[in-house]
């Protein structure tokens, strides 16, 4: 596995949190715009922006201008590597024997 624990960190953390975990559902959808976006979640447009920074940074979601405003989608890709890396971890934690440290 190439060990790249720093950046899927960074992936993770970007998941860590119930609102851009909600604007991911919305975006499984398809593109959107984020007033639609803002629509939904009722959160201020700084918020909006706050969370689709990091999902951005993290390549989670895509980001193209359209006039004033953004439109955003799902990276698949990312998507496609972020469960790349959750299998491997799983096939790797079964093929290793149960350590006990509690004594």
């Amino acid at each position: 596995m190439n060990e790249n624990y720093n950046e899927y960190a960074v992936w993770f953390k970007a998941l860590a949190d119930p609102n851009r975990l909600v604007i991911i559902d919305y975006l499984v959808e398809g593109e959107l715009c984020a007033c639609k976006i803002l629509e939904q979640l009722q959160i201020s447009q700084s918020t909006l922006s706050y969370h689709m920074k990091i999902l951005s940074e993290s390549n989670i979601i895509n980001a193209r201008k359209e006039g004033k405003w953004m439109h955003y989608s799902l990276n698949k890709n990312r998507f496609e590597e972020l469960k790349r890396v959750l299998d491997i971890f799983i096939e790797d934690g079964a093929n290793k024997p149960t350590v006990c440290l509690c004594n």
